[in-house]
């Protein structure tokens, strides 16, 4: 039943556009471009594994592109330094506070300038981390144990975290995961079929959540 109900919310929702992602291109230095083969492969998983037959592409953009604000699930990920102009900042947080998400998904590296960033975005809010029970790791397929390992870096468990506008979810946070290193290409990492199935699952979880919550 839960299914039905998401699948017809998404129906209506996806009707008369496709859902695309938006990667955000950033200043710093960092690899704002790495993992190029993960978002066209979770966009085609979504396509092929659920109802959502109108995922469309990734879409590349900078925050003060004019276009920014029409794409309301935002996506970045790198290894190194990010750094916000001063228009950056007030684009990405007129686009939080108006309906949009953004997943920040560590590469291994980016962790200390992306929370740096983010208090410069919203100087008032702080991460929290997500319990297991959150609905995020229910809202299609069921992650029990909350957020999965996909990619070692310092040994430390896979957490997610969350930047909240009243009670709606507008950043999530993954890090000690690296999701998009599962959603890559085989051949890239060589991760099992079942680790990258499982990076999948999760990234269809957070595009479901992030449009119905």
């Amino acid at each position: 039943m839960k299914h039905c109900i998401i699948s017809f919310i998404l129906t209506c929702f996806l009707y008369s556009q496709e859902f695309n992602i938006a990667r955000i291109q950033y200043g710093g230095g960092g690899d704002w471009y790495s993992d190029p083969s993960s978002l066209p492969n979770l966009l085609d998983y979504l396509k092929t594994h659920t109802p959502m037959k109108k995922a469309g592409a990734e879409i590349k953009i900078k925050l003060t592109d004019n276009n920014a604000k029409h794409y309301p699930y935002l996506y970045m990920t790198g290894h190194g330094n990010i750094k916000f102009s001063e228009n950056e900042i007030i684009a990405l947080r007129s686009i939080l506070t108006s309906g949009g998400f953004l997943h920040a998904d560590d590469n291994y590296g980016m962790d200390k300038s992306f929370r740096r960033e983010i208090k410069r975005v919203f100087p008032n809010k702080d991460f929290v981390e997500l319990p297991h029970g959150h609905p995020i790791f229910s809202s299609y397929f069921t992650f029990e144990n909350g957020l999965p390992k996909i990619h070692e870096h310092d040994n430390k468990p896979p957490q997610a975290f969350g930047i909240f506008e009243d009670e709606t979810l507008i950043i999530l946070y993954t890090y000690e995961t690296d999701l998009g290193d599962g959603w890559e290409d085989e051949s890239v990492h060589n991760n099992p079929w079942e680790v990258r199935q499982e990076s999948l699952k999760m990234g269809v979880n957070i595009i479901y959540f992030a449009l119905t919550q």
